[in-house]
């Protein structure tokens, strides 16, 4: 048998409707992780779903579970020889709220359905989507070939979308059982549609407030308007302080020293573009200097999320006594991510604002992570995914947004390569997620390429860390 009988056959399993089935069915489990009241469905999710379709292929499941965690993890390994290649995957089964009564006429969260050339559902593309076409791939080799000819292992969460709870936990008292040559997992968008994708890691995330308490209650304008500081001037002036007029970040702690070479040759030939659904990119916001690809995948960003003072609803004529921003911070590699707070601290009480308070919100802080693009496994994995599509994937040091990669490479010590099967318009965590299907058909077609490949060698040589 082939690799590309092995892709023929993903073909025909797509053709035939059998791929579309069982993600229909996977779509319809409503595990949103942030409802208590769903806690039964993640469950289910993991044990009626995903362990009989691990378990049909070969693989030995357990759960796992940490009291952080507000539903189990699946562990599932398939080893066939200990001197072969093993690879661990990962994804998630929960989803964000489904949203219901804001999606179009006729679509619904929780049903897969085809429309306009798409297919709609909750978690289509952030992540049952993504690591459906992954388990299928497996089944793909193994249906084809008989054997994968490496050792396969798979992590399987319930909660990323809340942050993780206890993931490192479970990693690090499980270092050796999930002890792998490399992850390969899925997740987040393609940098287009068209082309495939991979990235090395992703840019660190720190939410934070930043509050000034005034006084006890507001005060007529009138009559002490000119005597009394008005929180929300104070704090818009001490964002002011932070990122200029167009963007760019002025604290010196919070941007890399620079942007390494290698960074800037793989995103040479990277547009970002979210094509008709997307936004309009802005000239001259962020960094000066960078292209937009080395904005969103080399650099860091700050955002106000959320800013409040008064009663935005229903203003009156008084001077608030406090007012909150939520804010975020994107950071790349070469920035301390312990430093961040403490140097903001310093920042704000040099520019005259010791009155505003910091304070981590709830989101856990992911670290930034990225894997060097001149690595053995980089230019391997891209050589296999061009041979299948024909076409030249794109390579994104670090996703732009963020994912627990911190946890895979510090606790577990792994190299990391993400190869997602979504694009920037899919909706995700909006109402209207949807994929086109020939996407998912691709990404079908390349990671049956990439096991096959995996089980016929040869491979690049890597230490791996068992602990």
């Amino acid at each position: 048998m082939t690799r590309a009988q092995a892709i023929a056959h993903a073909e025909q399993c797509f053709a035939s409707g059998a791929f579309r089935e069982r993600l229909a069915r996977r779509v319809a489990m409503p595990t949103e992780s942030q409802n208590p009241a769903r806690a039964g469905d993640l469950a289910a999710y993991l044990h009626e779903e995903l362990q009989p379709a691990f378990e049909s292929m070969g693989f030995a499941c357990r759960t796992l579970a940490h009291p952080k965690a507000k539903a189990p993890f699946l562990y599932a390994e398939r080893i066939e020889d200990a001197a072969l290649p093993t690879v661990l995957g990962y994804g998630h089964g929960d989803v964000i709220r489904g949203l219901d009564a804001e999606w179009h006429e006729g679509l619904s969260p929780w049903a897969l359905t085809a429309s306009q050339g798409r297919w709609y559902g909750r978690g289509i593309a952030d992540n049952k989507g993504q690591h459906t076409v992954n388990m299928e791939a497996l089944r793909m080799v193994l249906e084809t070939r008989g054997k994968l000819g490496f050792n396969a292992k798979y992590l399987v969460e319930m909660g990323e979308e809340t942050g993780s709870p206890g993931l490192r936990e479970v990693c690090e008292a499980n270092r050796e059982r999930f002890a792998a040559d490399l992850l390969i997992a899925s997740d987040g968008p393609r940098l287009r549609a068209e082309r495939p994708t991979v990235f090395l890691g992703a840019r660190g995330g720190l939410n934070f407030d930043m509050t000034i308490e005034a006084r006890e209650g507001g005060h007529h304008s009138g009559n002490w308007g000119g005597l009394l500081s008005n929180p929300g001037i104070q704090l818009a002036h001490a964002i002011a302080c932070i990122v200029s007029p167009t963007g760019q970040i002025r604290i010196p702690e919070w941007v890399p020293a620079e942007l390494p070479a290698s960074v800037r040759r793989v995103l040479a030939d990277c547009e970002v573009d979210g094509g008709a659904d997307g936004p309009t990119i802005d000239p001259g916001w962020g960094e000066p200097g960078l292209t937009p690809a080395e904005q969103v995948y080399g650099w860091c960003s700050f955002e106000v999320l959320a800013f409040k003072t008064g009663n935005p609803e229903t203003p009156v004529n008084a001077i608030p006594p406090r007012a909150r921003a939520h804010c975020q911070l994107r950071f790349v590699v070469g920035v301390d991510p312990d430093g961040l707070l403490p140097a903001l601290r310093r920042h704000l009480d040099r520019h005259g604002f010791p009155m505003v308070q910091l304070s981590l919100t709830r989101e856990n802080m992911f670290k930034a992570t990225r894997l060097d693009p001149d690595d053995p496994w980089v230019h391997w994995t891209v050589a296999s995914l061009e041979k299948t599509s024909g076409k030249k994937p794109a390579i994104l040091p670090n996703l732009g947004g963020s994912l627990p990669n911190d946890i895979f490479t510090e606790v577990l010590g792994l190299r990391t390569i993400w190869v997602p099967h979504s694009y920037p318009s899919c909706s995700q965590h909006a109402p209207n997620e949807h994929l086109p299907p020939e996407l998912l058909e691709e990404g079908l077609k390349l990671m049956t390429g990439l096991y096959w490949d995996l089980g016929a060698g040869p491979v690049p040589a890597t230490s791996r860390a068992a602990s």
